[in-house]
């Protein structure tokens, strides 16, 4: 039996904790161990959940730990090549009521959540977070390391580079490429190219300007 290690323990590491219980392999493949955190007391004040094992850099894999992470933005990727650095393995968690049609091609730890879509055809890189109620079109095609919020709708045939955010229920229309880096901002209509590493917001989306002050 497989040891699933949950990393980040905030309120997405929670939610992922539940769908992870609800995901295909549960019970039989795997079972939860914990989570990691760089905050020890990231679970004070929650009740029933597993324990926190270590700090992201300082645990060091068992031969039967598995990882899912909970993290998103520019922190998804080197933490989860911290933990495959180390001989960790990431597995794929897809939630038991995903719907996953006809010749889709998943790449490998991609986290798929309760009753999202992904449609004929439709390619998957690796180590992606898609969260619930997501819809991915046909054909579509999405690199590595990205970031779906819950009810965003990818229109056929529109493709998704790599290391992206696109947040709660923005819509990216056909023909749309999201370039490496870009953030989408809740509720957006995105229907023109997004440069990579810029924000785009707003319906129809535009490129933002973020204070850094």
């Amino acid at each position: 039996m497989k040891e699933l290690i949950i990393i980040g323990a905030g309120g997405m590491g929670r939610t992922l904790y539940c769908n992870a219980m609800e995901s295909i392999g549960y019970g039989e493949v795997f079972r939860i161990k914990g989570f990691l955190d760089d905050n020890a007391e990231a679970l004070a004040g929650y009740e029933g959940y597993p324990p926190i094992l270590g700090t992201i850099k300082g645990y060091q894999p068992c031969p039967e730990d598995v990882f899912a992470s909970s993290l998103g933005g520019s922190a998804r990727r080197p933490c989860i090549e911290e933990i495959i650095r180390r001989g960790g393995e990431f597995l794929e968690l897809i939630h038991k009521t995903a719907r996953i049609y006809q010749n889709v091609k998943l790449g490998k730890g991609n986290f798929i959540g309760a009753y999202s879509v992904l449609g004929n055809d439709a390619v998957v890189g690796d180590y992606n977070m898609i969260q619930s109620y997501t819809v991915i079109g046909h054909d579509v095609r999405i690199g590595n390391w990205n970031r779906l919020d819950t009810h965003v709708t990818c229109v056929g045939g529109i493709v998704i580079e790599d290391e992206t955010t696109i947040h709660t229920s923005a819509v990216i229309n056909h023909g749309v490429t999201i370039g490496t880096g870009a953030h989408v901002g809740a509720l957006s209509f995105v229907i023109r190219n997004v440069k990579p590493c810029t924000t785009v917001f707003g319906n129809p989306a535009k490129m933002i300007t973020i204070n850094q002050s």
